[in-house]
């Protein structure tokens, strides 16, 4: 109010607005200015490797993704219904791009949201336990509306480790939403989590009630550059003739 009350002022004499009128357009830029102040305060929470929205994805290049589920889960029902969401594909397939852009429309409306890969989760309550911080680190991770963990099934995971991250989604189980990344299906989730019951346990509740969406096998990313290298090798023949 105090940036805009000048500017206003002016606007109000200039459209003949009453004191009335004038002072419902300085509230209103107030109201507008404190959102976009929410909004950036938890984009900049969440911790987001990049910020990437939906609105971004090349949808045109990821043939398997639906852009109507994905304008759907954008709306953020399986939060208000706590409905886990799942990506399952290869490296380069825009896994991460789509948890990314859910957790920006979370936090455009206004949700606390929290990303973390699963080794860089498991690292920070290993740590904690290590601190005696465990239980304070486990609630402080249980308050966020919606958590991301990017990567599950990059790096393989100690048993203290699995351990821990079925804890973390035990606890959220039909309370709050989560969305996992994995480049594994699940036959092979094993070959993480070693422990075959603590596995079928973890994937009993990611799974229940879950968003189970599949980006594809090939690369996008890979595509590109090699759509780039032949460009750049046709141009140089071009020259050359």
């Amino acid at each position: 109010m105090a940036a805009q009350f000048s500017s206003v002022a002016e606007q109000a004499v200039r459209e003949k607005k009453s004191h009335i009128g004038y002072l419902e357009a300085l509230l209103a830029a107030e109201l507008e200015e404190r959102e976009r102040n929410t909004i950036a305060r938890r984009i900049k929470d969440a911790h987001l490797p990049r910020i990437k929205t939906l609105e971004e994805f090349d949808y045109a290049q990821s043939p398997n993704v639906s852009v109507a589920k994905m304008r759907e889960l954008a709306e953020g029902g399986y939060m208000e219904r706590a409905e886990p969401v799942l990506f399952i594909g290869e490296c380069g397939t825009g896994k991460t791009h789509l948890l990314t852009g859910l957790c920006v429309a979370a936090c455009r409306q206004k949700r606390r949201v929290r990303f973390a890969t699963a080794a860089a989760l498991v690292n920070e309550l290993v740590e904690a336990k290590h601190q005696l911080q465990l239980r304070r680190v486990l609630a402080r991770w249980s308050r966020y509306d919606l958590i991301a963990i990017d990567e599950v099934g990059y790096v393989p995971l100690a048993e203290v480790g699995a351990e821990f991250l079925f804890q973390v989604i035990a606890e959220r189980a039909e309370k709050a939403a989560v969305i996992m990344t994995t480049n594994l299906p699940f036959s092979e989730w094993t070959q993480v989590i070693p422990n075959a019951r603590l596995c079928k346990a973890l994937l009993d509740r990611i799974t229940d009630r879950a968003h189970i969406l599949e980006t594809g096998t090939e690369s996008y990313r890979f595509r590109r550059t090699a759509e780039k290298r032949n460009r750049s090798a046709k141009a140089a023949e071009s020259k050359s003739s």
